[in-house]
C-alpha cells in the first residue's frame, strides 16, 4: 500500500476581516482619529494595555509583563499582514510604548468594525 503524494500545500488560515494591506491603517501620531482610545490611553495606560490585549483576544495581563506588547505587536502585525520586523517590534515598544498601544487599540478598533477612518 503506498501513500498518495502531497501536490497541494494547505494554506495559513486568513485572519481578521480587511484586505492585507501590509500597512498599519493609521500613523503612530493619529491618536485624535479615535479620541476614545486617546483619552484612555492619557488617563490610564495600563487600563488601555490591558483593553487592548483582551480586544485581540488575549490575557489581559499581557500588557502589563515585560515584553508583552512587542509579543503582542508582533503577532497582531504578523496576523493582519503588516510590514515589519520584530527588532521593529521591540523598538517601537520600548521607545514609542503609549502611542504604539493606542495605535494597536485603533488597529483591532478598525478591523473588527468599532470605528472607521
Amino acid at each position: 500500500m503506498s501513500n498518495p503524494a502531497v501536490t497541494h500545500q494547505p494554506g495559513a488560515g486568513s485572519y481578521g476581516t480587511n484586505v492585507q494591506t501590509g500597512e498599519w491603517s493609521t500613523g503612530l501620531c493619529s491618536c485624535c482619529s479615535d479620541l476614545l482610545v486617546c483619552a484612555l490611553g492619557c488617563i490610564c495606560p495600563m487600563a488601555l494595555s490591558c483593553y487592548t490585549a483582551n480586544k485581540y483576544g488575549e490575557n489581559c495581563c499581557l500588557g502589563c509583563v515585560p515584553g508583552g506588547l512587542t509579543a503582542m505587536r508582533t503577532h497582531m502585525r504578523l496576523t493582519y499582514g503588516i510590514q515589519g520586523t520584530i527588532c521593529n517590534d521591540a523598538l517601537m515598544t520600548f521607545f514609542c510604548g503609549l502611542c504604539e498601544v493606542c495605535r494597536m487599540a485603533r488597529e483591532i478598533r478598525i478591523r473588527n468594525g468599532e470605528i472607521s477612518l
